[in-house]
């Protein structure tokens, strides 16, 4: 049976045990359906070479010489990864237009007595809902923005907001980067489709009646980009603003930036980037404080000179109402938990109101 998705929630409303994405790696590296593990029927190199003979000499050879080596690679997974399955394991399986190599792949699976559905259309009309729900229609939920300068923990106040039952969107934890010229976690970002696909999963999950609380960011994350709806109920959304003294947030930076601290030589390279924008001399003076190993007034330097400046400067071009400021004077996890019961009490919930 071919299951349609005509939008996302027809996607979370689907029951099955396993999703299964029968293209390449790197098409499935590039995006999939959140959740979807990776067999693939052809390796790179394998439909590259399809590919070639489909176009070079013949639709015949190509789909004759595809369809060995979809017998070898299906056997490695049913003997490999499948081989624990029982007969009442239900699959999903999709390729990239819900074609051959999906087909053969479920047909195989079938014979051996499992009951497999095929998604209708394959990776592109699960890829058409995700681009219906982040740009063809308004963001559903009314956002708020946990403001606040370059260390004021808030990726850690937004966690601890989702402890407590409130609606979250952690953009930074979404494009794996902390939103600045310091931002990599060490780990890649996604393309811009996976940190799409990863968003509309948690856009599907709100619930419209209920407010959403995201990081103030620009439109950019690291190198992928806040789709348009998001960013324009951002832009228009009312804020709570989180102040605490430079030193506080200084002393917090070196503990989420401590991979950072780990890894002297990127940071080196980093600070060396500024030099166009802080002058030789500060770059100069910033790497030696690294250097000696004085990472907390670097980082107070560093928010004091280079991003308290810039932030107050993006924060002037919100449209939304302010909502007030939630001072602190530390930014320990018992602080962290203090602000986050302010922010849960300034915002009513619908939850909270009934």
């Amino acid at each position: 049976m071919a299951v349609q998705i005509p939008d996302l929630a027809a996607l979370r409303a689907l029951d099955f045990d396993t999703i299964i994405d029968v293209r390449s790696p790197s098409e499935y590296a590039e995006d999939h359906v959140p959740g979807a593990i990776n067999l693939p029927v052809l390796s790179d190199a394998e439909r590259a070479e399809v590919g070639t003979i489909y176009v070079q000499e013949s639709a015949f050879r190509a789909r004759k010489i595809g369809a060995a080596l979809v017998a070898r690679n299906a056997a490695r997974h049913i003997e490999g990864p499948l081989a624990h399955h029982d007969g009442g394991w239900r699959p999903l399986v999709y390729c990239w237009r819900g074609g051959q190599r999906s087909g053969s792949f479920a047909g195989i699976l079938s014979q051996i007595g499992w009951r497999v559905d095929l998604v209708a259309g394959g990776y592109q009309s699960y890829r058409r809902a995700v681009k219906a729900a982040l740009y063809d229609r308004p963001f559903p939920s009314r956002v708020v923005l946990v403001d606040g300068n370059t260390g004021t923990a808030k990726t850690d106040i937004l966690a601890a907001l989702r402890a407590r039952g409130r609606q979250v969107i952690d953009l930074e934890g979404l494009a794996c980067h902390r939103g600045s010229v310091f931002g990599g976690t060490g780990a890649d970002q996604p393309e811009q489709k996976g940190f799409e696909s990863a968003l509309a999963g948690e856009v599907a999950a709100l619930d419209p009646a209920r407010p959403v609380f995201v990081e103030a960011e620009s439109s950019k994350v690291g190198a992928r980009i806040v789709p348009p709806a998001l960013w324009a109920e951002m832009r228009r959304a009312p804020r709570v603003e989180i102040s605490a003294p430079l030193e506080a947030r200084a002393e917090y930076l070196t503990r989420a930036y401590a991979d950072l601290i780990a890894a002297p030589g990127r940071t080196e390279e980093i600070i060396a980037g500024l030099k166009r924008l802080q002058g030789a001399e500060t770059v100069e003076r910033w790497t030696g404080l690294l250097r000696e190993g004085a990472f907390q007034t670097l980082a107070a330097e560093l928010m004091e000179r280079h991003y308290d400046p810039r932030y107050a400067k993006q924060r002037g071009r919100g449209e939304g109402d302010f909502l007030g400021t939630v001072k602190t004077e530390g930014l320990q996890p018992d602080d962290v938990e203090r602000i986050a019961d302010r922010l849960d009490a300034m915002v009513p919930d619908r939850q909270a109101a009934e």
